[in-house]
């Protein structure tokens, strides 16, 4: 049975730092595609940053943000230990959101929301002060 199952939720105060971890277990996360999704309150899933590998080599990395992102969030993975991350800097009270991620078999950076084969069920992240 597939799992992946995130970590690091909590609160912050804006500008502060939290570090997503999503762990996986029963399945082998280096040919798979993984997303970084969040939902706020009566909003739409929204694509927070994606991580694939390249076809190059083993450091061959593609990755993508959402420009509400872009220079706060790192998305990064560790294949060996079969983990993705998300590292947040400088949060925003609009950050605040469940925060999943997703895996789908691929090398391709574009992945429709849709089309991802496997999803955790969710971290809270709420930035207030």
């Amino acid at each position: 049975q597939v799992q992946l199952v995130e970590s690091g939720g909590g609160l912050v105060q804006p500008g502060g730092s939290l570090r997503l971890s999503c762990a996986a277990s029963g399945v082998y996360l280096r040919p798979y595609a993984m997303g970084w999704y969040r939902q706020a309150p009566g909003k739409e899933r929204e694509l927070v940053a994606v991580i694939t590998r390249g076809a190059l080599t083993d450091d061959d990395f593609m990755t993508k943000y959402a420009d509400s992102v872009k220079g706060r969030f790192t998305i990064s993975r560790d294949d060996a230990k079969n983990t993705g991350y998300l590292q947040m800097n400088g949060l925003k009270p609009e950050d605040t959101a469940v925060y999943y991620c997703a895996a789908k078999y691929t090398t391709r950076i574009v992945v429709p929301t849709g089309a991802y084969d496997y999803w955790g069920q969710g971290t809270q992240v709420t930035v207030s002060s």
